[in-house]
Formats: structure tokens, C-alpha cells, sequence
């Protein structure tokens, strides 16, 4: 992280509030919430480590889906992180399969301070059937999408910027997407600068706008 990121970073202060089961268990449904979600073993958990300078905020595990509650992180008073159920949800149950996509529509639906979804996939596997659901849960409920392609240390920069343009042209109308490595935290300042947008820390947000759906 560069000096200038880590002085414009607000989510390092962000702490954990709570594990929920279900929607009620949430924090009051006011102020800012973005939503992280991904397949299993997509790199979400070190994501938001990387975002919030914190080596252990989201716990990391070799074993996918590990998270199998909406883990709430705040920011401040009014901004908070909401950690998504790894989807695929790996090796549970399908009676809590079933609960989880259920919880997952509500929350989409019913959500009135989730400001953004960011996407998280692997620039290696990107768009899967899981993917492809999210983009279009966020679609029908006019909720802001940013595709997050991690892992991109593990292509070379050609091939790393031709399949983010592959992605982009298949993205529904309003999402946006970037590349992203939480090992050398390479756009690690451009995923900042667009959550400051969802957020509120910034009025606008300038980095690859070129389709910028409503606001939810």
C-alpha cells in the first residue's frame, strides 16, 4: 500500500459487529451498507482484508465457505461491510443451501441501505453460474455491482487486461469491474475510490464510469 492509499483509507478502522443467520439479526437497515460477495474460494475473505489493512478482520481458511452467515464489519457510525455466504456455499447441507439463496433474495430485496455489491471472482474462473445469478439479483433490485477479479498475480498483465475487457462487455448495463491482487494489492486504490463513491466519502466517482447505473 502506498503512503498516499493508506492515508485515503477510511476501512481500516472497520471492526467486526456481528455473524447473522437471518435478516433480523442485522444492524438497524440505515446509513451505508456494501455487500461483498463471491464463489467460494474466490479470494473474498482476503479482499477485505487487503481493503481494510487488516491481516485477520475476515477469517481466510483453505477450506471454501467457510462463511456461512452475512458477517457485518462497520466502518462508522452510519457505513458498514456485510460479508455475503460464500455462494457454492461448499460442502453444507441442502436444506441450508436452500435457506441461504432464500435469505439472499430478501436481502437484495428488502435492503434499503445496501448501496453497491462488489463482485468477487477469480480472473482465472470468472462469470460462473453463481456470478452470473448475483449480477442478476443486483440488476432486477437497482443495486450498483463493481466485479472484483482477483488473483490477477497469477496472469500476466496481457492476459489479465484481456479478460477484464472480456468481462466488462458482458457485465449488465451499470456494473463496472478492475482487476485486483490482494498479494501485491495492485488496484487496491481504484476498489477505495469506488466504494468511497457508494459510501458517501466522495460526491462522485470518476475511475472506468462509463456505465453508471441508479443508485438504490
Amino acid at each position: 500500500m502506498t503512503l498516499e492509499t493508506q492515508k485515503n483509507n477510511p476501512y481500516r478502522t472497520a471492526s467486526y459487529v456481528i455473524s447473522a443467520h437471518t435478516l433480523k439479526q442485522l444492524p438497524p437497515d440505515s446509513g451505508f451498507e456494501v455487500a461483498f460477495a463471491g464463489r467460494s474460494n474466490a479470494g473474498k475473505s482476503s479482499a477485505i482484508n487487503t481493503l481494510t489493512d487488516q491481516k485477520s478482520l475476515a477469517r481466510t481458511s483453505k477450506t471454501p465457505g467457510r462463511t456461512q452467515q452475512i458477517v457485518i464489519f462497520e466502518i462508522d457510525e452510519e457505513r458498514r461491510i456485510a460479508d455475503l455466504p460464500g455462494y457454492g456455499y461448499a460442502k453444507v447441507p441442502e436444506q441450508l443451501r436452500a435457506h441461504w439463496r432464500q435469505v439472499m433474495q430478501l436481502y437484495f430485496n428488502q435492503r434499503r441501505s445496501l448501496r453497491g455489491v462488489v463482485l468477487v471472482m477469480d480472473i482465472r474462473h470468472p462469470l460462473r453460474e453463481f456470478d452470473e445469478q448475483m449480477l442478476n439479483w443486483c440488476s432486477v433490485s437497482g443495486v450498483h455491482c463493481h466485479a472484483l477479479l482477483t488473483k490477477a498475480d497469477k496472469l500476466k498483465r496481457g492476459p489479465a487486461q484481456a479478460t477484464l475487457l472480456q468481462v466488462r462487455k458482458r457485465l449488465p448495463r451499470g456494473a463496472t469491474a478492475q482487476v485486483f491482487s490482494s498479494k501485491s494489492r495492485a488496484g487496491l486504490a481504484e476498489l477505495i475510490a469506488r466504494l468511497d463513491g457508494w459510501y458517501g466519502f466522495t460526491t462522485m466517482v470518476n475511475i472506468n464510469d462509463e456505465q453508471q447505473g441508479p443508485m438504490k
